[in-house]
């Protein structure tokens, strides 16, 4: 079966914007399509298992896309501004969600319902920047996806080894609680590391969490957001830096050896703000794209060995995603209006 490259990209007040064409033109959907124009989507997520659906964080609640019908769903739920989504890998019927105010939920029926989770000393309000925390990701261990990580900004890292049933904080040594990812790497010899970025720097930890050491890298700014191993077990793995969010310089860095070592990359033009993600799937690994905060894109086909610049430039990006889906999935009836070529 034919498949085409779906991406995804989540505006902080344009809404999400669709491109089916591995991002050379874009569709924005209309009001009608049932998001509103104005909406900032922070965070999307899918399953191989259902390809007609897309879920979408947003600071009206989470959505969930048809791809059938081209049309999103407000689903009831607890949760207002969603900044954080994650399904399970096994069970796409299993999700758990991240707010700001920073609190989780799950749900074990795609979203129809969901379950407020209990996680012991998570703050839902810092003294240090005067504002409320935030969820910033949720990671299902994928050798064993009964263990789950969350990161919060500003609350540091919390573990649960029961699927979410019961927490414990995982920051001893962080130099800031203001984590905004985390990765989880295996090496060959069974050895793991993970990595957690922060605003001012990277961390690694050797021992499951249990104490996380700061990892100098060699740039100007140490702020990190984003930290995403290439979807093939290879060790390669990507972290995202610049001089704040979003700031007006940015790099991507690049590590062959589960972030023991790591090398600039090279992205074409000039960066106008700091590198916030890395979107990599695992059925086409070799597929990646990247995004600045202020709304620059860039694709690779070989791992992220060559950038390619897309042509069109959003306004501040805060989600990137993409997916491979059958050509023609979608009822052509449903239009999906407002595309805009480049």
């Amino acid at each position: 079966m034919s498949t085409a490259c779906h991406v995804y990209t989540g505006t902080a007040g344009h809404s999400a914007w669709f491109s089916e064409d591995a991002g050379l033109t874009w569709v924005h959907p209309n009001s009608h399509s049932g998001m509103y124009l104005e909406a900032r989507v922070w965070s999307f997520a899918s399953h191989p298992a259902l390809p007609d659906l897309l879920y979408a964080g947003t600071d009206m609640g989470i959505f969930r896309w048809s791809e059938a019908s081209a049309r999103w769903t407000p689903l009831p739920s607890p949760m207002q501004d969603v900044w954080a989504i994650a399904i399970h890998p096994s069970d796409p019927n299993t999700l758990v969600a991240g707010t700001r105010p920073a609190a989780f939920y799950r749900s074990r029926d795609g979203g129809d319902t969901w379950q407020a989770l209990d996680l012991p000393g998570l703050p839902s309000f810092s003294t240090i920047n005067m504002g409320a925390t935030r969820a910033t990701q949720i990671l299902f261990d994928p050798v064993n996806p009964k263990c789950l990580w969350v990161t919060v900004e500003i609350g540091g890292i919390f573990f649960s080894a029961d699927g979410g049933d019961t927490w414990q904080a995982r920051d001893q040594g962080l130099v800031s609680a203001d984590v905004h990812g985390i990765a989880l790497l295996d090496r060959p010899d069974g050895r793991r590391v993970m990595l957690a970025t922060t605003n001012r720097g990277l961390h690694r930890s050797d021992d499951e969490g249990q104490q996380w050491h700061f990892q100098k890298i060699d740039s100007p700014w140490q702020y990190t957001r984003a930290v995403v191993p290439r979807a093939d077990g290879s060790g390669t793995v990507f972290l995202t830096n610049g001089n704040g969010p979003p700031g007006d310089q940015g790099r991507l860095w690049v590590s062959h050896d589960h972030g023991d070592h790591w090398e600039n990359v090279t992205l074409p033009g000039k960066l106008n703000s700091t590198v916030w993600t890395v979107a990599t799937q695992a059925d086409d690994p070799l597929r990646l794209w990247a995004c600045t905060n202020l709304g620059q894109i860039f694709s690779s086909q070989d791992g992220g060995a060559h950038w390619e610049r897309l042509p069109h430039e959003f306004g501040e990006i805060r989600a990137l995603h993409w997916r491979r889906l059958p050509i023609g999935i979608r009822q052509q009836e449903h239009a999906v209006t407002r595309r805009v070529e480049n």
